[in-house]
C-alpha cells in the first residue's frame, strides 16, 4: 500500500492540474465574451463566478492530507507506522490514555528533521531529544507535552513536524497525527487539522466498542462535516501481539465476531456505516449518466465511510484513496461543466434569437408599410365616398335639430356681455359677442353629429387594421431600446395621427354659410326690427331667431366638401408623417440588424466554440476519473478526420469503437468540441448512434499533440458495405426508413446533419441503421453559411450558404437512389465528371443521377422529390416515411406471394431481381473518386 499510495496522489495532483488548466481557459474566455459586450456581464458573473463552484475548485488545488484519528495514541501510532511502511513514530503501552501527545505533521525533507512549529509557521527554539543523534524513530518525549510545557501556551500549541524522505510525501502530501488529550474542543482540533488541506480521515480503533468520549467526539464532527467520509480501521489490541500466531489467529476471529455486534452496530447509529453493503468499487451506470443531473452524479460518487476489523486488510485504504480524491475532482468537473453547458445553452438560444430577429425584422417592416398602405387607401376611399352621404347627413340633422337647437338657443347663457335688467345690451360692441356664441352652439351640435357619422364608417377599419399593425410597430420601437428612448414610438403616433384624421375635422363658419356677408346683414336687421326696443335687446326670442337665421343659411355641399378635404387633409399629412417615422425606423433597423448579425457571427465561430471547447475538457476529465484511457484494439475504419479502432470494454460498456483525431489547430479544436457537444447532448434514440464518453490523451505524440478519442457504440458494419455484400432489397428499404428516423429525431432537436451518405449509416447485427459522424451535424441558427457534406449528396442551395434542414431531404434522395440500385457505384452522370468543380457545376445546373430500367415508379418519384433543386418543393420526412413503408409493404408482399408461387425462390433471386446491372462506362470515363470521397469543409 504504501507503494501504491504514491500513484494514486500523483494521478491526483495531475487531474488538478488539468482541471486548473480547464478553469483557466474558462475564466479566459469568459472575460473576452463579458469585454465584447454582447451579453449582460451580470449574466456571465452569476454562471461562473459563484461561491459554491469557488469553494469546490479551491478544494482540489488544496494538498491532499491523510488526517489520523484514533481512541489512543497507540492507535494512531499503529495505523501511521503501518501507512509509512516503517516505525516512525514509538510504540506506546499507555492504556490509561494519561499520555498528552501534540499534533504530529509529517512532511518531505531530504533528511528526517524534527522541530516545533507554532500555527504562525514560527520554529520554537527548544531542546529536543532529536537533535542529540540520528534517529529512525521520533523521541517520544518530542511528542509528549509534559507537566511543565502544560503551562507553556507556545509548548501547548507547538505542532510537531517532521520532515522525510518518503514516496508518499514526496508528492506534497501531508500525513497529520491528530493530538490526543488536548486543551481544545474536538471542533477546534479537527478544523486545525483539516485547514487548508484535502482531507482524507482515518479513525483508528483499539477497543471493542466505542467509548462514550469516543461516541462524543465523532457525534461532533459529524454535526459540523455531514458528508465528510471516514475509513475506520480497527488495529490489534497490545496484548494480542504478544500471543503466539495461532493464538493471534483464534482472539481475531473471536473479536472480529464480537466487533460486528458492537463497533459495527455503534457506528451505524452513529450514520457513519449503512447495514447495506457497499460496493467494491466507484461504479456509473453511464446509460443512464445523461439523464441525470450534475447533482445525481455526484452524490452517486460521492465516497461512504468505511470499516476495516481486520488490520491485515489496511491496503483496502488505497480504495477509499483512491474515490476520495476521484470524488473532489469529479465533482469539481461536473460544476465547471455546468457552467459551461448553461453557457453555452444561453448562446445557442441568443442564436436563435438573433437568426429570427434578422429573419423578421424587415418582415415586420414590410408588413407595417402594407398594412398602413391599405389603411390609407380605405380612408381615402371613404373620404370620396362619403362626400355625398355626409350631404345628406347635414341635411338630415338640420331637419331634425333646428327646434331643439333654437330651444337650447333660447336658453343660452352668454358669456363676457353686459346686459342691463331688460336683457338690452349695454354696449353695442358686444352684439358680435353674442352672434359668436350663439353660432359655436349651431356649429359644435352639427359638428358633433356629422363627425360621429364618418367616425362611424372608420371604425369597422379600426378593428381590421389597429390591433396587428400596433403591436407589430410596438415591437419594432421596443426592439431598439436606444431609439425608443430618444425618440418614443414616432411610428406608432404617427399611425394614430392616421386614424385620428376622422376625429379632428371642424365645422367652420366659412364652410358652413355660403354668403357670409348676407348673413350678417340679416342678423342686423333682425336685431334693429325688434319692436318697441330702441336699443338692442338679447333675449330667448332673439337667440332663437338668430339660431334659426344661421340654420337656414347653412350650405350642406359646401359644408360636406369642404369636411371631406379637410379629412383627406388630415389624413395625408398623417400617412406622410408615419411614411417619414418608418424610413427612420427601417434606417435604425438596418443599423441594427448588421451588429446583431456581427454579434451573431461572432457567437457562431468564436464565443461557442471556445466555450465547447472549455466543454469536451471538463467532461473528458470527468470521463478520464471515471473510467480510465481506454485500451485501443485493432482499426476498424479510417476517415479524414480520425481513426476508429476497437476497443473490448471502457466505462462497463462494451464492445465500443475509438475515434481518435488529433485536432491540427485550434479551430479544429472548437469543430471537434461542438461535434461532440451537440452529439453528447441529443438524448438517447435508436436510430443514432450514441456516444458512451470521451477522453483527451495529452501523452500521445509525447505530448505536443493531444489526441481526442470519442468513445461511441460499436455496431457491425456501414452501409456502404452493406450494399456492396448484397443485402436484399427488403433490408435496404428498412435501412432507409430507419434513416429518416434518425434524420427525423435530429430535426426534431433544431439540428441538421449536413452529411448523409453511405458510410455514415452504420448497420447492427440485425441490419438496422443508426445515423453515426455528426461532425457537420448543428443548430439552424449555429451554422455560418460554410459549405459543408459530401459531392455528391450536397444539395445546390449548399454552394449559396443559406440553406435549412431541406438538405438533409435531398442528401436521402442520393441515398435512396443507392438503396434502389443495390450497387455501391457513382451515378453516370457523376461518374463523367472529372472534377468535384464540374460536378458541383453539374449540379446546380440540375444534373442528377439516372433512372435504372429495375427502379419502379413510386421509387423513382420519391427520388426525384427529395432531390428536386427548388427546397420548398421537396418533400417533408413525416410524408417520405409512409411513403416508405407502402413500397416495403408492397415489394414483402409481391416477395411473398412469389415463395408461394415457386418454392424455389429465395432471397438470393430476391436480391438479384432487387438489383439491376448498369452497362459500364467507358475507360476515358475515368471515377476520380468514391460515393462516400471528397468530404468539403
Amino acid at each position: 500500500m504504501a507503494a501504491n499510495l504514491p500513484y494514486e496522489l500523483t494521478k491526483f495532483q495531475e487531474h488538478a492540474r488539468l482541471l486548473k488548466q480547464v478553469r483557466r481557459e474558462t475564466d479566459r474566455a469568459f472575460y473576452e465574451i463579458q469585454q465584447s459586450g454582447h451579453f449582460p456581464s451580470q449574466t456571465l458573473r452569476n454562471q461562473m463566478f459563484n461561491a459554491d463552484l469557488q469553494e469546490i475548485f479551491l478544494s482540489t488545488q488544496k494538498p491532499p492530507s491523510i488526517i489520523v484519528l484514533g481512541t489512543s495514541c497507540y492507535a494512531k501510532v499503529c495505523t501511521i507506522n503501518e501507512l509509512v511502511g516503517e516505525p516512525v513514530l514509538p510504540m506506546v503501552d499507555d492504556l490509561d490514555n494519561s499520555v498528552t501527545w501534540r499534533m504530529v505533521r509529517f512532511k518531505h525533507g531530504t533528511h528526517s528533521t524534527l522541530s516545533l512549529v507554532l500555527p504562525d509557521s514560527f520554529e520554537l527554539a527548544a531542546a529536543l531529544d532529536a537533535y542529540e543523534g540520528s534517529w529512525r524513530s521520533v523521541p517520544r518525549a518530542d511528542l509528549e507535552v509534559k507537566g511543565r510545557d502544560k503551562t507553556d501556551p507556545a509548548m501547548t500549541a507547538a505542532v510537531a513536524e517532521v520532515c522525510l524522505d518518503h514516496p508518499l510525501l514526496k508528492t506534497g502530501a501531508e500525513i497529520i497525527c491528530a493530538p490526543s488529550n488536548g486543551e481544545g474542543t474536538v471542533e477546534q482540533v479537527f478544523k486545525s487539522c483539516v485547514e487548508d488541506v484535502l482531507p482524507i480521515i482515518i479513525f483508528s480503533v483499539d477497543q471493542l466498542t466505542l467509548s462514550d468520549k469516543d461516541i462524543s467526539e465523532l457525534e461532533t464532527v459529524k454535526s459540523f462535516m455531514p458528508n465528510m467520509p471516514v475509513f475506520f480501521i480497527r488495529v490489534p489490541s497490545r496484548c494480542t501481539l504478544e500471543l503466539t500466531e495461532s493464538a493471534q489467529e483464534e482472539v481475531k476471529a473471536n473479536e472480529l465476531a464480537d466487533a460486528r455486534s458492537h463497533l459495527f452496530e455503534q457506528l451505524c447509529n452513529l450514520g457513519y456505516l449503512s447495514r447495506e453493503p457497499l460496493a467494491n468499487d466507484l461504479v456509473v451506470d453511464d446509460d443512464k449518466f445523461k439523464l441525470k443531473s450534475s447533482t445525481s452524479l455526484i452524490t452517486s460518487v460521492l465516497p461512504k465511510s468505511r470499516l476495516i476489523e481486520d488490520f491485515s486488510l489496511f491496503p483496502c485504504f488505497l480504495l477509499f484513496v483512491r474515490q476520495v480524491l476521484q470524488y473532489h475532482i469529479i465533482q469539481a468537473a461536473c460544476h465547471l461543466n455546468d457552467v459551461h453547458l448553461k453557457c453555452l445553452a444561453m448562446f445557442i438560444e441568443a442564436a436563435f434569437d438573433m437568426a429570427r430577429d434578422i429573419s423578421i425584422t424587415p418582415k415586420r417592416l414590410a408588413y407595417a408599410r402594407s398594412k398602413e398602405e391599405e389603411l390609407f387607401k380605405s380612408l381615402m376611399d371613404i373620404a370620396n365616398r362619403k362626400q355625398e352621404e355626409i350631404k345628406d347627413v347635414i341635411r338630415d340633422t338640420i331637419e331634425t335639430l333646428t327646434p331643439r337647437l333654437q330651444e337650447e338657443a333660447s336658453l343660452l347663457k352668454l358669456r363676457e356681455v353686459k346686459l342691463n335688467d331688460n336683457s338690452e345690451l349695454l354696449e353695442s360692441e358686444d352684439l358680435e359677442k353674442c352672434t359668436l356664441q350663439v353660432q359655436e352652439l349651431v356649429l359644435g351640435k352639427l359638428n358633433q353629429t356629422v363627425a360621429s357619422k364618418l367616425i362611424s364608417s372608420v371604425e369597422y377599419l379600426k378593428e381590421s387594421y389597429v390591433g396587428t399593425l400596433t403591436r407589430c410597430l410596438q415591437n419594432l420601437e421596443k426592439s431598439d431600446a436606444e431609439f425608443a428612448k430618444d425618440n418614443g414610438t414616432i411610428a406608432s403616433g404617427a399611425l394614430r395621427q392616421v386614424l385620428d384624421a376622422a376625429y379632428q375635422v371642424e365645422v367652420t363658419v366659412e364652410a358652413s354659410f355660403s354668403f357670409t356677408r348676407l348673413l350678417w346683414e340679416k342678423l342686423k336687421q333682425a336685431i334693429q326690427t325688434l319692436p318697441g326696443k330702441p336699443a338692442p335687446r338679447v333675449d330667448g326670442e332673439w337667440k332663437k331667431k338668430v339660431a334659426g337665421e344661421m340654420i337656414q343659411s347653412i350650405s350642406e355641399s359646401r359644408l360636406a366638401k369642404n369636411i371631406c378635404a379637410q379629412f383627406k387633409a388630415r389624413l395625408m399629412r398623417s400617412h406622410e408623417s408615419f411614411l417619414h417615422a418608418l424610413r427612420i425606423l427601417e434606417l435604425r433597423h438596418s443599423g441594427r440588424l448588421e451588429k446583431r448579425e456581427e454579434q451573431r457571427i461572432k457567437l457562431r465561430k468564436v464565443f461557442a466554440p471556445r466555450v465547447a471547447r472549455c466543454v469536451l475538457d471538463s467532461t473528458s476529465l470527468r470521463d478520464l476519473v471515471l473510467h480510465g484511457m481506454p485500451m485501443l484494439g485493432r482499426e476498424v475504419g479510417r476517415g479524414q478526420y480520425g481513426v476508429v479502432y476497437a476497443c473490448d470494454k471502457w466505462g462497463g460498456k462494451g464492445p465500443c469503437a475509438v475515434k481518435s483525431v488529433v485536432p491540427p489547430d485550434d479551430k479544429h479544436w472548437n469543430d471537434l468540441a461542438l461535434e461532440y457537444y451537440y452529439t453528447r447532448a441529443i438524448p438517447a434514440h435508436d436510430r443514432i448512434v450514441r456516444i458512451i464518453g470521451s477522453v483527451i490523451d495529452y501523452t500521445y505524440a509525447g505530448g505536443a499533440s493531444p489526441a481526442v478519442l470519442l468513445i461511441m457504440e460499436r455496431l457491425q458494419r456501414d452501409l456502404y458495405a452493406g450494399i456492396k455484400c448484397g443485402m436484399s432489397f427488403r433490408s435496404r428499404l428498412q435501412v432507409a426508413l430507419d434513416v429518416i428516423q434518425g434524420i427525423r429525431y435530429l430535426h426534431s432537436q433544431g439540428l441538421i446533419h449536413r452529411d448523409i451518405k453511405l458510410k455514415n449509416v452504420l448497420l447492427d447485427s440485425k441490419n438496422r441503421a443508426k445515423l453515426t459522424d455528426l461532425g457537420f451535424c448543428k443548430p439552424g441558427a449555429m451554422i455560418s453559411g460554410s459549405i459543408v457534406g459530401t459531392p455528391i449528396h450536397m444539395a445546390p442551395e449548399l454552394f449559396s450558404g443559406k440553406y435549412d434542414n431541406s438538405v438533409d431531404v435531398y442528401a436521402f434522395g442520393i441515398l435512396f437512389w443507392y438503396i434502389c440500385a443495390g450497387h455501391v457505384r457513382l451515378p453516370l452522370a457523376y461518374e463523367q465528371c472529372a472534377s468535384k468543380d464540374q460536378l458541383w457545376n453539374s449540379v446546380r445546373k440540375g444534373v442528377r443521377p439516372e433512372r435504372l430500367a429495375h427502379f419502379e415508379d413510386d421509387c423513382w418519384e420519391l427520388m426525384e422529390q427529395c432531390w428536386s433543386g427548388d427546397p420548398s418543393l421537396r418533400p417533408l420526412l413525416g410524408e417520405v416515411y409512409p411513403t416508405l413503408r407502402k413500397i416495403r409493404e408492397r415489394v414483402e408482399l409481391r416477395d411473398a406471394q412469389k415463395r408461394a408461387n415457386n418454392p424455389k425462390y429465395g432471397p438470393s433471386r430476391s436480391r438479384s431481381s432487387a438489383s439491376g446491372q448498369r452497362p459500364s462506362s467507358s475507360a476515358s470515363n475515368k471515377k476520380t473518386f468514391t460515393p462516400d470521397e471528397g468530404v468539403v469543409k
